[in-house]
């Protein structure tokens, strides 16, 4: 399984999102693997305790190595960090993105990260991939890489229109480069549940036929003091409702039936 978190939005719990999900997935026995493309680097240092400019591997050298005239020495796996945590790896972000993405794209090298993925699946059960907030070249050799995509959500009416756009943006992705891709679902995030708004505009979604996932990611500060300690929730605080939330989540994402919340 090669799964893609993506919105143009920023701020709506990509990294969070894909590294809770992640850790969650590792700690139910899978293999796992996390790969940063954000420049940023939010997720590398989340899942690793320290910057992008602090790992030794990370997925800049391995664009690195795909320029490159030479016969390739080292194989995708070479360019992972272990994770603190058991069966959870990490690719890590790299400043030197933003300097290699004019390169690979005058190169028409979009296809090489699908490659790296399929190389990789063979010893992992679940790849997780977090993306920058753009449909940018490495967003879209996500979205060309991954056989499903998530989309946040974080109950915004700008966030609800940017949706159609990013809707249309995936399926051109789909009919161009990569008919395996499915909408795996939208994360409702950053939930205030006694607030009128955000129901309105989950109930106009679901009433519009769009794949909101039944569980609800709720505000709370949980989630800031995770960031700070550098340690996913369920290893953090699993009993917390927040956790509780994203292991429901990946249950519904495994194939458990949940029904909707009803809006008093």
């Amino acid at each position: 399984m090669r799964r893609v978190v993506f919105n143009q939005k920023g701020g709506v719990g990509k990294s969070s999102i894909t590294c809770n999900l992640a850790a969650i997935s590792a700690q139910q026995g899978y293999k796992t693997l996390v790969i940063d493309l954000d420049v940023q680097g939010n997720t590398t240092h989340y899942l690793l305790g320290k910057s992008s400019t602090e790992c030794e591997n990370n997925i800049a050298q391995y664009f690195e190595q795909v320029l490159s005239f030479k016969v390739f020495n080292k194989k995708p796996e070479d360019f992972i960090t272990p994770s603190p945590y058991e069966n959870l790896d990490v690719i890590a972000s790299s400043p030197e993105l933003e300097h290699l993405e004019r390169k690979l794209e005058a190169k028409h090298k979009i296809y090489k990260l699908r490659d790296a993925l399929k190389a990789l699946e063979r010893k992992y059960d679940r790849i997780f991939v977090d993306t920058a907030p753009a449909l940018n070249f490495y967003t879209q050799s996500a979205l060309i890489a991954c056989n499903k995509c998530l989309i946040p959500f974080d109950c915004d009416d700008f966030s609800r229109k940017a949706l159609y756009n990013l809707g249309m943006e995936i399926q051109e992705i789909q009919e161009d480069h990569n008919d395996e891709l499915k909408i795996e679902g939208i994360i409702v995030n950053q939930f205030q549940p006694r607030a009128s708004l955000p129901q309105q505009l989950i109930t106009e979604l679901i009433e519009e036929g769009l794949p909101v996932l039944p569980v609800y990611l709720t505000s709370s500060v949980k989630m800031k003091e995770s960031h700070q300690k550098n340690r996913p929730l369920v290893y953090m605080d699993p009993k917390h409702k927040l956790t509780q939330q994203f292991v429901e989540l990946s249950e519904v994402l495994e194939g458990k039936k949940v029904e909707h919340p009803e809006f008093a």
